[in-house]
């Protein structure tokens, strides 16, 4: 049993290294490589198109970066710890992984938020630089998410007929992210999915001992 529990926390572990070190090889090699806004065609469906999130999912700026900043160094703490316990109580591993990927993602992006906008100077018409001689171009919590991944599967022209929308130009799929996103939401899909039980009775337990 507790070579089982020592085996399940290596493989948590050996997904979130694995994956943030992708994620932040990818994001510091777009960073270092591309000016904002410029995009590298992989095939016709398929681009690297290098943006930056300033605020939360897809760009949107609804409430302070420094308290976003928080919110998610928070947030992560508290998937850690629960990781942490998961894995002690001997969780299955399909289980464990899902929390691993969302913990993973999570952390990705924090590390942008947390140090981007110290170590990189701005992405305006330049490629920027790895900390550059005359600092970065904001302070600490201050720092923009990298993202990438654009994949406009489909591109046309809505027909004239239809209300409101009729003769505007329409993409699927439009909103652009990065590995640490797609860490999140496959991470979420499957505890949706085949995990619902288990998540559910897990933070029961949780709060009946936060009772206790």
């Amino acid at each position: 049993m507790q070579n089982n529990r020592i085996s399940k926390g290596w493989g948590a572990v050996l997904i979130v290294m694995l994956l943030l070190l992708l994620d932040q090889v990818l994001k510091i090699w777009v960073k270092t490589h591309m000016q904002l806004h410029e995009s590298i065609e992989i095939t016709s469906w398929f681009y690297i198109y290098f943006t930056e999130n300033p605020g939360m999912a897809f760009g949107m700026e609804v409430i302070s970066k420094l308290f976003l900043s928080v919110f998610r160094i928070v947030a992560v703490l508290f998937i850690g710890y629960y990781l942490y316990k998961i894995v002690k109580q001997n969780y299955g591993f399909g289980f464990i992984a899902c929390i691993s990927l969302v913990f993973a993602g999570a952390i990705g992006n924090i590390i942008d938020s947390v140090f981007y906008g110290v170590i990189f100077d701005h992405s305006y018409g330049q490629v920027a630089t790895f900390m550059p001689a005359g600092g970065g171009y904001d302070t600490w919590l201050h720092g923009k998410v990298v993202d990438m991944f654009y994949f406009p599967l489909i591109e046309t022209v809505l027909p004239e007929w239809l209300p409101i929308w009729g003769g505007k130009e329409f993409v699927f799929f439009r909103p652009i992210f990065n590995l640490a996103d797609s860490a999140i939401c496959v991470g979420v899909f499957f505890l949706l999915i085949f995990y619902r039980h288990t998540l559910s009775e897990s933070l029961s337990k949780e709060d009946k001992k936060d009772v206790e």
